[in-house]
């Protein structure tokens, strides 16, 4: 256990002793605030992003692309492993990849691109290209939706200047809400983070002028992956 996980337990532990709840109280808790989020309902939803599958992915692709993002639909996890190697080239940048361990990219397939080197783990400073896979993808902003794992490094998708992000295209919902509530849906509990990105990072605060990767990623290439 990390030291971060250690002090995260204790302070829990002195919480839950200073409000000094039983099991069963503690547990009848838990139920009520389950029972709250899932009895709300959504504020005021922009038509934009509902329709089907196609509309969606359509209108997710053109947002995304608005805001200076790159797209590529690939057909499998299979065909990630080239599609990288040839945007590396593309912009003339190191055939050098760090990327999430995630037994979906691990089991793609990387031995076909033998010059592309590609480490799994957490980003570090000198890593230059990075891969990661998004939870979702809402349709009305473009944007993704990361939420933190051990399978899924925070650090992938802010710390590289050049954020590669696998979105499969089942998963683009037509709004914030939607893509929350698929979350909730499918995990017992919240991460320790849930990012949302909409385009690389940018700035217009110097000289007025737009300026990208100026709090993170300088690139963001989405490929959305079309499973079957």
């Amino acid at each position: 256990m990390k030291q971060d996980d250690t002090s995260r337990e204790t302070i829990l532990r002195r919480i839950r002793e200073q409000i000094g709840r039983s099991p069963d109280e503690d547990a009848r808790a838990r139920e009520r605030v389950h029972a709250h989020l899932a009895s709300l309902e959504p504020n005021i939803v922009p038509a934009r992003g509902q329709g089907d599958d196609e509309h969606r992915q359509r209108v997710f692709t053109e947002r995304a692309q608005s805001v200076q993002a790159e797209v590529q639909r690939v057909r499998s996890w299979g065909d990630i492993p080239p599609a990288v190697s040839a945007w590396l080239r593309l912009h003339n940048l190191p055939q050098k990849l760090v990327m999430a361990p995630d037994a979906r990219l691990g089991e793609a397939g990387w031995n076909s691109q033998p010059l592309l080197r590609v480490r799994s783990g957490a980003a570090e400073d000198e890593d230059v290209n990075g891969l990661t896979i998004a939870e979702s993808g809402v349709a009305e902003t473009g944007t993704l939706c990361l939420a933190s794992a051990p399978e899924r490094p925070t650090l992938l998708a802010w710390l590289p200047e050049n954020s590669i992000i696998a979105l499969p295209s089942s998963r683009i919902v037509p709004a914030y809400e939607d893509a929350l509530r698929l979350y909730s849906e499918e995990h017992e509990s919240p991460p320790r983070s849930i990012n949302f990105i909409t385009g690389p990072s940018r700035t217009g605060d110097i000289g007025q002028k737009l300026e990208l990767g100026a709090h993170g990623p300088r690139r963001l290439l989405i490929l959305i992956i079309d499973e079957a």
